[in-house]
């Protein structure tokens, strides 16, 4: 069966534009002062388009996509919580690495989540080039968007490579943001569960 037109153009566009990354990975190579021909990084392009890919693929999709009709009526109006989830992302200023655990609640209205598409939104947004104050803002709003509960609840901690592999060089310095929406803003005793449900345990 023939391929449509416009499936074989886009196919044909996604290889030109990886082509592209891989070529320019390659000057870059060489503007370090190194041989992009040597045995070692012969392929070190194409494998870091790959890679680059593959990290940056938060920007295909979307949220009807990621939640695929995966919220439910529920009478329930209790706390969810879904903690520790671990994530990558690409620092948008300096394009490394951080990495660390989102932990999101939220407090039903009138549907619920399912919860390994939390894990999912998380994903999405942590797959894009960003910075760790916006990727939680952006993980909040868009429970709060879909499911419009009571509530909404994000806390992020990152270590971010950019700290710790240059500029002030601290390997233990972590970062830790926040978003509160609704009942979680503006309810200090909603806030303070949150905060002790997630809270590592004493050992």
């Amino acid at each position: 069966m023939t391929k449509p037109t416009e499936e074989i153009l886009l196919n044909d566009n996604k290889e030109l534009d990886a082509r592209k990354i891989a070529c320019h990975m390659r000057e870059i190579i060489k503007l370090v002062g190194e041989d992009p021909n040597r045995e070692g990084l012969r392929k070190t392009p194409e494998r870091f388009e790959k890679a680059l890919k593959f990290l940056t693929g938060g920007y295909h999709q979307n949220l009807d996509h990621v939640l695929n009709g995966a919220t439910f009526a529920v009478a329930y109006d209790e706390m969810v919580i879904v903690k520790d989830i671990e994530f990558f992302s690409l620092c948008e200023h300096h394009i490394l690495p951080f990495f660390g655990k989102a932990h999101v609640a939220y407090l039903p209205e009138k549907r619920v989540l399912g919860l390994s598409k939390i894990a999912r939104l998380v994903n999405m947004f942590a797959r894009r080039l960003q910075i760790q104050e916006r990727m939680t803002s952006q993980i909040a709003e868009a429970i709060q968007e879909k499911i419009a509960p009571q509530g909404v609840g994000v806390i992020v901690e990152a270590r971010h490579l950019c700290m710790q592999m240059r500029g002030v060089e601290k390997q233990h310095g972590q970062a830790v943001t926040s978003a509160m929406l609704g009942a979680f803003r503006h309810n200090k005793q909603t806030r303070d569960e949150f905060l002790a449900l997630v809270r590592p345990k004493n050992t």
